[in-house]
């Protein structure tokens, strides 16, 4: 079974993105891993050359910031990378800038592509997620957050990464896919408060233009953390590649789990998936065999 990671970065420095643990966490279950890394306005090339694995293969490209509509900006990017995998791939392992795997997921990751390696009717493996905010004690719960994603799909010209590149699209249908029981772990909105709102201020620019970016995030002011609906307290471990950047926190966020800010919709809807373990108008991105 040949596995191969893939990701995109760009600016990984100056907006504090965890690249370095990201594709650490992925390539022991991978046999070679392309990072497609964007021209960038800080050293995010060298940092990815000073990753110690010959597993990587880095290609160098350039990101057209025209594309905005949707960010498709970074489905293309991720297109790039994904076509830069050998044509011999079993599963491609896709992992974003600000995701990582815990190890102690590895076993069913490996056991789920060993099972189906010969189905192909499975397209793709699907993966839980926690979405972490504000710091690393807390994740997000509410309904805004997406529960799954697709983070390992198989070699196919057919396969195109989706508008924003939060998934995948096979001829442009859904894929099919199989759930596993391993989890993403998503730290894309755990930085220090002023990375946060570099970040925010300069990513919105991927899907509206310069006058939407000042007047709706405006880079002088501090990004709030406490406009925030619904967390509980994560009482887990985090991954250990992540256990040095939770060490180092040099920020606070404090949070009052019991005080959520929810409607009447939002509590009835959690309710229900207490319950039954659906939730009601979820979004899925696709189709779960």
């Amino acid at each position: 079974m040949k596995v191969v990671g893939f990701t995109i970065i760009r600016n990984a420095i100056i907006y504090d993105f965890p690249i370095k643990e990201a594709i650490l966490s992925v390539l022991p279950l991978c046999d070679s891993f392309v990072v497609a890394v964007g021209k960038s306005d800080d050293d995010t090339l060298n940092y990815i050359r000073n990753i110690n694995s010959n597993k990587i293969k880095i290609i160098e490209t350039e990101w057209n910031l025209s594309l905005r509509e949707g960010g498709q900006v970074l489905a293309e990017e991720t297109n790039k990378a994904y076509d830069a995998i050998p044509e011999d791939a079993d599963w491609c392992f896709y992992i974003q800038g600000d995701e990582v795997i815990h190890e102690k997921d590895y076993p069913a990751i490996q056991d789920a592509m060993q099972k189906n390696i010969y189905d192909k009717k499975a397209e793709g493996l699907l993966f839980k997620y926690k979405h972490f905010y504000g710091s690393y004690d807390y994740i997000a719960d509410s309904r805004k957050w997406y529960r799954h994603e697709i983070r390992i799909i198989r070699k196919d010209p057919l396969i195109r990464s989706y508008k924003d590149a939060q998934g995948f699209r096979k001829d442009g249908k859904k894929l099919r896919v199989r759930e596993i029981d391993a989890h993403v772990h998503h730290y894309g909105w755990v930085k220090h408060p002023d990375h946060q709102k570099a970040k925010r201020h300069e990513f919105v620019k991927l899907w509206h233009d310069d006058d939407y970016a000042k007047k709706n995030e405006p880079v002088d002011l501090p990004f709030d953390y406490s406009q925030i609906d619904s967390l509980r307290i994560f009482k887990g471990e985090h991954p250990k590649v992540m256990q040095e950047r939770v060490r180092k926190i040099n920020w606070r966020f404090a949070y009052d789990p019991t005080q959520r800010k929810l409607g009447i919709k939002e509590r009835a809807s959690r309710w229900w998936e207490s319950i039954t373990g659906i939730r009601i108008g979820e979004y899925k991105n696709y189709i779960k065999l």
